[in-house]
């Protein structure tokens, strides 16, 4: 066995290089008055994530989790929270289970310090601390594939009409 194979046997599958915040906005353009309001009606509260990977050099991969979280009282915003966080992963797999684990498993690493600047930034902001509750990334990623293939399926169909002259 070489010494770079030796090397590459012995690294973990995963490790995270480092982590940073991309972008970080929190607004709340209704307050005070929207205290006012919140005492007689629960908020409610929209979560959106997604995902990204991008190759850098060196074989490492950036993946950044992005999480927007909106709560309304009525129609008014309680507040507006936007976070990209993101790590930097050196990843040892084998190509044809390298993008489950940089969109599934890269995210769930990266998962607990996103929570934990959502819960911190809220309650910076005036408002009760938000605690999120775990993220299914194998659904956010099976529903990513699924849209690929039926965008990819929807091409192939465009395609073929065009070139049957439709």
């Amino acid at each position: 066995m070489s010494d770079e194979t030796q090397a590459q046997a012995n690294m973990p599958p995963i490790a995270v290089t480092a982590q940073y915040v991309k972008d970080l906005s929190f607004e709340s353009p209704n307050v005070p008055g929207i205290f006012t309001s919140m005492a007689t009606e629960q908020p409610s509260i929209t979560v959106n994530v997604d995902t990204n990977a991008t190759p850098l050099d060196g074989g490492l991969f950036e993946v950044v989790l992005h999480v927007q979280v909106e709560a309304k009282v009525k129609d008014s915003t309680a507040f507006l929270l936007e976070v990209e966080y993101a790590g930097q992963f050196a990843i040892n797999i084998p190509d044809e289970h390298r993008s489950p684990a940089l969109l599934i498993e890269c995210p769930r690493l990266l998962f607990p310090f996103v929570r934990n600047i959502i819960c911190d930034m809220t309650r910076d902001g005036g408002f009760a601390p938000l605690m999120l509750q775990p993220i299914d990334f194998v659904a956010l990623y099976q529903q990513r594939v699924a849209q690929l293939q039926a965008a990819q399926a929807e091409a192939g169909e465009e395609a073929e009409k065009s070139e049957a002259g439709e």
